[in-house]
C-alpha cells in the first residue's frame, strides 16, 4: 500500500462519466485538469486516445486504494504517486517537452482551491507578479476587484491564483497608484 498526499492521472472523455468534474468537486479534492489532450502522437505515429491529466491533492496522505477507488467511479486507469507536483503540472501541457505538442496553460482549470502558487518556483511566482504588474499598468486598473475580473474574464488562470494568494501585495500596489494619481489631480486643480 502506498500513501501520498499528491496523486496524477489520466482521464479519458470517452469512457468517463460527462459529469466527472463535478463527482470530484463534490468529494472537495483540490484538483487540477490539464487542457484536452487531442493532439499528442504515439512512437508510431498515431494519434493517442484524446485525454485529460489531473492532479488530486489531498489535505494529508491518502492510500493508493482510495484514490484508485474514486477513478473506478470514473471509469479510469490507476493513479500514480507524484513525487513533484510541480513537474507534473508543468506535464499538463507539456511546457517542459517541446517535441510533444504544447497545449495553452490559461486552459489548465482549477478546482476546490487547488493553488498554483504551491507547485510554481519563487521565480514563476515573481515572472506571475512582474506580468500582473504590467497588466495593472497597460489597461490603467485602479481597483483589485477590477483586476481580479480582468484575469478571470480573459482567461489567465494562472496569473488569477498568484494575485488571489498575493492580495495584501498588489492590493496596497493598486491603492498607492490610485492615490499617487489623485494627489496629483488635486495638486493641478488647486
Amino acid at each position: 500500500m502506498i500513501k501520498k498526499r499528491n496523486w496524477g492521472a489520466v482521464v479519458y472523455p470517452e469512457s468517463a462519466p460527462e459529469d466527472w468534474i463535478e463527482i470530484l468537486k463534490l468529494k472537495g479534492i483540490s484538483f487540477a485538469v490539464s487542457p484536452l489532450h487531442d493532439k499528442d502522437i504515439n512512437p508510431t505515429g498515431e494519434p493517442k486516445k484524446s485525454h485529460y491529466h489531473i492532479i488530486l491533492c489531498f489535505p494529508g496522505p491518502t492510500t493508493d486504494k482510495s484514490v484508485n477507488d474514486i477513478l473506478k467511479e470514473l471509469n479510469q486507469p490507476i493513479a500514480i504517486p507524484l513525487e513533484s507536483v510541480r513537474g507534473y503540472y508543468r506535464y499538463l501541457t507539456h511546457k517542459d517537452n517541446p517535441e510533444k505538442y504544447q497545449y495553452d496553460e490559461r486552459k489548465i482549470q482549477l478546482f476546490n482551491g487547488f493553488d498554483v502558487s504551491d507547485v510554481l518556483n519563487n521565480f514563476e511566482v515573481f515572472q506571475g507578479l512582474k506580468a500582473i504588474q504590467n497588466i495593472i499598468i497597460q489597461n490603467n486598473i485602479n481597483e483589485y476587484s477590477l483586476l481580479m475580473d480582468y484575469l478571470l474574464e480573459n482567461e489567465f488562470m494562472d496569473l488569477w491564483n498568484i494575485a488571489s494568494s498575493h492580495t495584501l501585495f498588489l492590493n496596497t500596489y493598486i491603492t498607492s497608484k490610485r492615490h499617487f494619481h489623485e494627489d496629483i489631480v488635486n495638486k493641478l486643480n488647486s
